[in-house]
């Protein structure tokens, strides 16, 4: 039941609210933080981070051509569905998604785990019980919420490296 008022508060927010003050607007910043790291690997690069739209996914709709909820976006590849935790000993990092419209206030928060050589990485959306939970939904509830994800190679392609980097105590911000 508290679902249903979840979502019903959801929907009219989105009724009544302005579209300008739901915080939607180009990604500005990608900030990927953890423990192994000395400083935040920070992604400004306008070029990097027009790929990684947190508007796109499952829960979302276009009306341009083409558009497709379940093609590879953010940095998820939806179209391998929801899988579980990522085997093994892992490296995780807090990744924070920031927005012209919110400034320095992020308006999206997962965790992305490096994967091995074999297999890609993978990306943890927050789930109800999670303290992020509630900033998420309230950017955009894509309705897959406390899963895990594989990344998106592309993602992989402009992360990973970054991250390696920042381990070899190089600083990172681009």
């Amino acid at each position: 039941m508290r679902d249903l008022f979840a979502i019903a508060g959801v929907v009219f927010i989105l009724l009544v609210v302005p579209p300008e003050t739901l915080g939607k607007g180009a990604t500005t910043k990608i900030v990927i933080e953890g423990v192994d790291l000395a400083k935040p690997v920070v992604i400004t690069d306008r070029e990097k981070l027009a790929k990684f739209n947190v508007w796109a996914g499952p829960g979302t709709f276009s009306t341009q051509p083409g558009f497709a909820a379940n093609a590879p976006s953010f940095i998820v590849d939806w179209r391998k569905g929801a899988v579980g935790p990522p085997p093994g000993e892992v490296r995780k990092y807090r990744v924070s998604f920031y927005s012209e419209k919110t400034g320095e206030k992020p308006i999206y928060i997962v965790d992305y785990v490096i994967g091995d050589g074999l297999s890609g990485g993978y990306v943890y959306l927050p789930g109800k019980s999670d303290d992020r939970w509630r900033l998420n939904v309230s950017s955009i509830v894509h309705g897959v919420e406390g899963q895990w994800f594989h990344a998106w190679s592309a993602w992989e392609r402009v992360a990973k490296p970054m991250i390696e980097k920042a381990h070899a105590g190089q600083h990172v911000s681009r």
